[in-house]
């Protein structure tokens, strides 16, 4: 169904249906924001690197936000405690810049390396914030111990966030601390939706109908096993098949 819904997807982009996720417009809000104050924005893509899926959604959602910001003219900065990451987010937010006619306004952004200690690269990129007076913070990606030394940060500066990640035991310190939060699989429907790669949209697709045929396998199975498995389930269905 994946491959199936991947090749529809390469045929036809609009062919492959994936509803708005409520966080999508909760993101061209803290774009705005950004713009009306005339203050740059953050950009975290977590605490992994390329090899994690959770970081290649993260760059999807930077490219639209990096796009939004080349079109309102909004500086980005971006930190993140894997060096290798460095030269890939460059490249997304220089892409995105070309794209929307804007390549002059690239200088203006930082990509920073901090430090591959996890908690010195979130209190790194706290500190950022507030110096910065950043006026909203996008956290995406895969998340460690430290999301709340993410998210505390952008308290401390005041700038309204959105987090998103896959990493549910995370989820309640985004949620205590950031304005939305993108949970679990939303992050790779969010970063679909807003990259309209083929490969991504049709592997959504494809995975969200493959559930529902598990789903209506496991509904059939109960409902066979009822009624006609009371006490011995094999031995119903041998008298359901006239074994």
């Amino acid at each position: 169904m994946i491959l199936w819904k991947i090749a529809a997807a390469k045929r036809r982009p609009d062919s492959v249906f994936i509803r708005r996720i409520a966080g999508l417009s909760a993101i061209d809000e803290a774009i705005g924001r950004a713009a009306e104050l005339g203050k740059p924005i953050l950009f975290n893509a977590g605490t992994e690197d390329y090899t994690n899926i959770q970081s290649l959604a993260a760059l999807g959602v930077l490219g639209h936000v990096a796009n939004k910001c080349a079109v309102y003219g909004i500086s980005i900065l971006v930190t993140t405690p894997k060096p290798v990451m460095v030269p890939i987010l460059e490249d997304v937010i220089r892409s995105a810049f070309e794209n929307a006619g804007r390549p002059e306004l690239m200088h203006e952004c930082e990509v920073r390396f901090i430090s591959t200690q996890s908690d010195l690269a979130a209190l790194g990129t706290a500190a950022l914030m507030k110096d910065r007076e950043v006026a909203s913070a996008f956290l995406f990606g895969a998340y460690d111990y430290t999301s709340l030394l993410y998210s505390e940060g952008g308290q401390l500066a005041g700038c309204m966030q959105i987090a998103g990640t896959a990493e549910y035991y995370q989820i309640p310190f985004f949620i205590a601390s950031c304005d939305y939060v993108v949970i679990v699989e939303e992050l790779f429907a969010c970063s679909s939706y807003l990259s309209r790669d083929p490969v991504m949209l049709g592997s959504v697709a494809g995975q969200d109908y493959g559930k529902l045929l598990l789903l209506g396998l496991i509904v059939t199975g109960v409902l066979l096993s009822t009624l006609y498995g009371v006490g011995n389930p094999i031995n119903g269905f041998e008298r359901l098949f006239h074994f």
